[in-house]
């Protein structure tokens, strides 16, 4: 099975999800999103497919989303247009599989997908 995960390894939650596609025996595709940011198309796909709005995916946490008056906005337009420029807004991890897409927090979610 073929797996894409946007991974910070800086996060456990993304680390331990990594570590269950790699048991599960994908061949996983990594994709360091911090320093391949998101294209805001690829946002759009993974937002609908995993069943959330650009609020829901919002990181609330560790990100500039309160600085930007993103935390009360309803705007999905203007907050996607923010993940698109900072990558750190998006909540983390995403995993998309040939079964669909998760934020995958907690980290349990990807065996859903697998």
């Amino acid at each position: 099975m073929k797996a894409t995960i946007w991974h910070n390894p800086k996060c456990g939650t993304s680390r331990k999800t990594l570590a269950i596609l790699e048991e599960a025996g994908a061949d996983v595709e990594v994709i360091l999103y911090l320093k391949e940011p998101f294209a805001r198309g690829k946002l759009v796909q993974l937002f609908a497919d995993a069943g959330l709005s650009p609020r829901e995916a919002l990181r609330t946490r560790g990100s500039r989303a309160a600085e930007l008056g993103l935390l009360d906005s309803d705007d999905s337009d203007h907050i996607l247009d923010e993940m698109a420029k900072d990558s750190m807004l998006v909540e983390r991890p995403f995993v998309e599989t040939g079964k669909g897409v998760r934020l995958c927090r907690p980290q349990d979610k990807v065996r859903e997908i697998l």
